[in-house]
C-alpha cells in the first residue's frame, strides 16, 4: 500500500457519510441498483469520493446490468491497485484508491471488448466530475 493521503479512522468517519465509510473503509457494498450511478450517462471524470483522485472516465462505462457502475477500464492505471480479495468464501479481485487506500469495488474477467475487464464500482466511492458544456 503507497498512500498519498494519511488520516485517522476518526477524521475519515466526519469526512464521510456513514455508508461511504462503511464502503471505503471497512470494504463493504451497497445494495445493487441503488447507487446514484448505476444508470448516470454524464460525461464526465469520476473520482475518488475519499480523496478526489481520478479513477475513471465516463467514455468507459458501460451497462453490466449487476447494480452497480461498471467500467472497462480505470481513466489512470497508476491511481487503483489490485488486491486478492478472500472473503466470504469467494476468490475475487479488489480495487482500492492507491491514493488514499479506499476500497472502490472489484474488477472481473467478463467485460466487454476491448479489455474484458469490468471494474464493478459502489457509486458511494464516486464522485462524478462532469464535463463542462462545450
Amino acid at each position: 500500500m503507497s498512500t498519498d493521503v494519511s488520516k485517522s479512522e476518526q477524521e475519515w468517519r466526519e469526512q464521510l457519510t456513514t455508508e461511504q465509510y462503511e464502503v471505503l473503509r471497512r470494504k463493504g457494498t451497497e445494495r445493487p441498483f441503488s447507487g446514484e450511478y448505476v444508470h448516470t450517462k454524464a460525461d464526465g471524470t469520476y473520482r475518488c469520493a475519499a480523496c478526489g483522485a481520478e479513477l475513471f472516465r465516463s467514455d468507459a462505462k458501460f451497462d453490466s446490468r449487476t447494480g452497480w457502475p461498471s467500467f472497462t477500464e480505470p481513466a489512470v492505471a497508476a491511481n487503483v491497485e489490485l488486491h486478492q480479495d478472500r472473503a466470504y468464501g469467494m476468490v475475487r479481485t479488489e480495487v482500492t484508491c492507491r491514493r488514499c487506500d479506499s476500497h472502490l469495488g472489484h474488477v472481473f474477467d467478463d467485460g466487454p471488448a476491448p479489455t474484458g475487464q469490468r471494474y464493478c464500482i459502489n457509486s458511494v466511492s464516486l464522485q462524478l466530475d462532469p464535463k463542462p458544456d462545450a
